[in-house]
């Protein structure tokens, strides 16, 4: 990934007041993704929104690190399930108009 869509994790942790070691047990879980480019760590902006809510869990909720596991996975299920009620729905509209 280049720098551009980037955003350096220092930056982030100091504008939302969290520990850089908190970023990376979120790598460490495998719910981030980040970069290193010259021994510094870099976090893609389309993962922004998605970082600030763990923040929000862990920091604001205190939620630990295996609930906020949880509660992504259980979010992506949902998110998948209600995908596949719309592919589902759209089949069968094509049914109901013949």
């Amino acid at each position: 990934m280049q720098t551009e869509e980037m955003i350096a994790a220092d930056e982030f942790c100091m504008y939302h007041q969290v520990e850089l070691s908190f970023i990376n047990s979120l790598k460490d879980s495998g719910l981030i993704e980040i970069s290193i480019v010259e021994d510094k760590i870099f976090l893609p902006v389309s993962q922004l929104s998605h970082l600030e809510r763990l923040v929000r869990l862990y920091y604001e909720m205190d939620i630990n690190l295996e609930g906020i596991e949880t509660i992504t996975h259980l979010l992506q299920r949902m998110n998948d399930m209600q995908q596949q009620i719309r592919q589902l729905s759209n089949r069968l509209s094509r049914y109901e108009h013949d």
